[in-house]
């Protein structure tokens, strides 16, 4: 994906710390302070333009929402969604994924998404997957045990990989649609991505998968 360079982005940014945490590692174990409430906090790491935290901010008001997007001039469009909705259970972070255990404490997250991921088709650059075992272990340790990993894509090999990988981790499948809207799920919200290649006709992948409580994989494996 091409991004276009938008100079103004960053002062756009700056203007908006109530939408885009400035230093969200000074919040570190403290979120629910920023939200002022004890709800839930769900994640979708590389949330884009902002269409599908918006939209689940929105179904599920008594849930709050971190929309993380590495590219500011992508965030910003996520901002003009927030800034036009006023949602107060939606922020959004503007650092990288990797970096997640720089910004949330053990327990403090409780749902991971992973929308439309960059697939990385390379075996060499298998590592770079958000799906990749490195990944979920940095998703398992800012989780409860339970947590949970939601992973939609159009890609099938990388849902595939995806699969396998939640599998190999230790992870309990929970959800799998092979053509999610043709299934008979409630409640899905788009992203901007899925609106696209649906119109074209392209199919829908989703899955759910849960982390097992340490003791339990410890006794399996």
């Amino acid at each position: 994906m091409r991004l276009r360079n938008k100079p103004w982005a960053r002062e756009k940014i700056n203007a908006h710390p109530q939408f885009i945490i400035p230093e969200p590692s000074k919040v570190k174990g403290r979120w629910q302070e920023v939200f002022g409430n004890d709800n839930p906090i769900h994640i979708e790491v590389g949330s884009g333009k902002g269409q599908f935290v918006a939209g689940m901010a929105k179904q599920n008001p008594d849930v709050n929402y971190i929309g993380i997007e590495l590219y500011e001039s992508v965030i910003i469009t996520a901002l003009d969604r927030l800034i036009e909705a006023d949602l107060p259970n939606v922020k959004l972070l503007n650092v990288d994924g990797s970096d997640l255990l720089d910004y949330f404490e053990k327990g403090e997250v409780g749902r991971v998404y992973l929308n439309f991921s960059d697939p990385w088709p390379k075996t060499r650059h298998a590592k770079r997957r958000l799906t990749y075992k490195s990944f979920l272990n940095l998703y398992e340790t800012i989780m409860p045990e339970g947590g949970e990993v939601h992973f939609k894509t159009d890609n099938q090999g990388l849902f595939e990989y995806s699969l396998k990988s939640f599998s190999e981790y230790g992870m309990l499948l929970t959800f799998v649609s092979l053509d999610l809207h043709k299934s008979a799920f409630e409640g899905n919200v788009m992203t901007e991505y899925e609106e696209k290649f649906s119109l074209k006709g392209q199919r829908i992948y989703r899955s759910e998968a849960r982390f097992k409580p340490a003791h339990i994989k410890s006794s399996n494996g």
